[in-house]
């Protein structure tokens, strides 16, 4: 478990992780030498010259005392080695996610992420910080107890030594037993919490269909497959719990019996066979926690295991030797993606000229924003090539790529803090007057006015506390502050109402000017401002043109016109 746990964190966490694993064991074997001190204690006691124990206390007294420091020493290297480990787990764990493709993130991701970010996290790390101590405990200090019986009586030594490989047979066969079972429990745990995500989400639409106190049925059929599912890891563990237990019990029975009986032949003393049966009370202890240990260590390997996995992920690769492109003209040349057994992108071939605007209307499901997270880079391309400035964006390094665009998306998603930091987001160390300025362009402005706290007023988890309207004014005050050369529009204006819709225009507007601009339109008035238009279906370009060309041509794009601009009946 350990390599895992390396493994999972890095190797630069390598040396104080086997130098904390050290000094527990040297903690555990020290306290099982203490206890074996009152062999000739009680010997001594029990003897012809009691005085002589003195002595013997002073030594057990002081082995006592360097226990106590070490046992203190360790824990405190194990809660501050986990401490770090879990900071470093988490920067670690947040990177990596960053670094991932957009296409891992699926819909079912999300309450995976969300346990293994939490509680999951919390539970891999917290083995070095509360679990390590204690399960090397637990192993040593009764092997250090078995050694010293061996020293001062081979019978009975090697009758406590049986019971080693028994104890090691039976937490291995419980281990395997109840795999299947912990990590079927662990995946209804996970699908639970996304069932309850998606059960807070869906409160408008359950309250809007009258469902106000009707129960939310896949939310309990998740729950219920919950619990059958920590019935039978419970079930699977019983065994092994009462295997040890019997185990234990034995062994001091055993070492009961053997110790009366060679006390009866006179090879030992009373006194010896008292203090043995101590020594053997104190090893049940540590030995009976095992099943308790073990299930939480199973656990958090479970954990590890989850993380590992996720770690193993390859991320987008990096180039090794990035090229820095000089131009901000875009180009895809032969492109196809495919997006699980869909075809989503199908040999589209299309520049931009630097400083031009491109339009690109379609269907829903065309693949018009795929087409701009392909040119962000947010997946790679399964053939052909995506180019800025003339270079292989997978040439590029992603700050640098990262740094050259733009992107205001139709759903808008803000940090829960204020709306200055979330216009920040854009460029970090901007000055105060560059963040009003790109606000009074946006025309959030109009919106801090009105607001109570203005720049300091918080935007809610997700911008739950502005409108949509007003989520995008703050998207669009961030991609103006970014200053970028190249602008990606995914439909900013679809769902807003008339006034917002003007003044996030004469945002955008002002964003787009003197930029390369590739902009997806569901709204066909902004494509009449576009240099070129290209025409979308089924992962390929049906028409490409000007606005006015593809109107005089009669095609796919005409008929897309005529929809738009024919009044609703009422």
């Amino acid at each position: 478990m350990i390599r895992m746990l390396l493994r999972v964190l890095g190797h630069e966490y390598a040396q104080p992780v086997r130098r904390t694993v050290a000094l527990m064991t040297t903690t555990a074997v020290v306290e099982g030498l203490s206890y074996a001190l009152l062999v000739p204690v009680l010997r001594a006691l029990f003897g012809s010259s009691p005085g002589d124990a003195r002595s013997w206390l002073i030594a057990f007294g002081a082995a006592v005392a360097v226990y106590a420091v070490l046992r203190y020493v360790s824990d405190l290297s194990g809660f501050r080695v986990g401490t770090t480990l879990l900071r470093g787990m988490y920067h670690r764990l947040g990177d990596h996610l960053a670094r991932l493709p957009i296409g891992w993130y699926s819909a079912g991701r999300v309450g995976e992420v969300s346990v293994m970010a939490s509680s999951g996290l919390l539970q891999a790390m917290s083995v070095i910080a509360h679990l390590l101590a204690p399960f090397i405990s637990a192993c040593v200090t009764p092997l250090t107890i078995v050694v010293v019986l061996l020293a001062f009586n081979w019978q009975l030594g090697l009758a406590a030594l049986v019971a080693a490989p028994i104890v090691a047979a039976i937490q291995i066969w419980t281990g395997r037993s109840t795999a299947a079972d912990d990590a079927e429990s662990a995946e209804r745990g996970r699908e639970a919490t996304g069932r309850v995500i998606e059960y807070l989400q869906a409160q408008p639409v359950l309250r809007a269909g009258g469902r106000t106190v009707e129960r939310f049925r896949s939310l309990d059929d998740s729950l219920r497959e919950v619990q059958r599912a920590s019935r039978r890891s419970t079930l699977s563990a019983l065994p092994g719990i009462v295997g040890l237990t019997l185990t234990v019990q034995a062994m001091f029975t055993v070492l009961l019996v053997l110790g009366a009986y060679l006390a009866l032949g006179g090879s030992i003393g009373a006194a010896e066979v008292l203090s043995i049966l101590v020594l053997a009370a104190r090893c049940a202890d540590p030995l009976l926690s095992l099943a308790a240990m073990g299930g939480k260590l199973r656990g958090a390997r479970s954990e590890l295991a989850r993380l590992d996995t996720v770690l193993r992920t390859e991320p987008l690769p990096e180039p090794r030797e990035p090229i820095q492109p000089v131009r901000h003209d875009l180009e895809l040349e032969s492109v196809a993606f495919r997006h699980g057994d869909r075809m989503v992108m199908d040999d589209v071939s299309l520049s931009v000229p630097a400083g031009q605007r491109l339009a690109v209307v379609g269907p829903s499901g065309a693949g018009k924003t795929t087409l701009l997270q392909l040119l962000a880079r947010f997946y790679d391309v399964d053939a052909g090539v995506v180019r800025l400035g003339g270079v292989d964006v997978r040439a590029i390094s992603t700050e640098v790529l990262m740094a050259q665009f733009a992107i205001v998306f139709q759903d808008v998603y803000l940090f829960d803090g204020t709306i200055e930091e979330n216009v920040r987001l854009g460029r970090p160390d901007a000055g105060v007057a560059d963040v009003r300025a790109a606000a009074i362009a946006a025309r959030l402005d109009e919106v801090i006015e009105r607001l109570p706290g203005g720049w300091a007023a918080h935007v809610g988890e997700g911008g739950a506390l502005l409108s949509g309207g007003e989520r995008q004014r703050v998207s669009i005050a961030r991609a103006l502050l970014k200053d970028a050369p190249v602008v990606l529009l995914d439909e900013v204006t679809s769902a807003l109402d008339p006034v917002n819709e003007a003044a996030v225009h004469e945002g955008i507007e002002r964003l787009m000017a003197g930029r390369t601009v590739v902009m997806v339109a569901h709204r066909m008035r902004t494509v009449q401002r576009a240099d070129r238009v290209v025409f979308l279906d089924g992962g390929r370009i049906v028409e490409e043109g000007s606005h006015d060309e593809l109107l005089r041509r009669g095609g796919r794009y005409a008929d897309f016109w005529e929809i738009s601009m024919t009044p609703v009946a009422k």
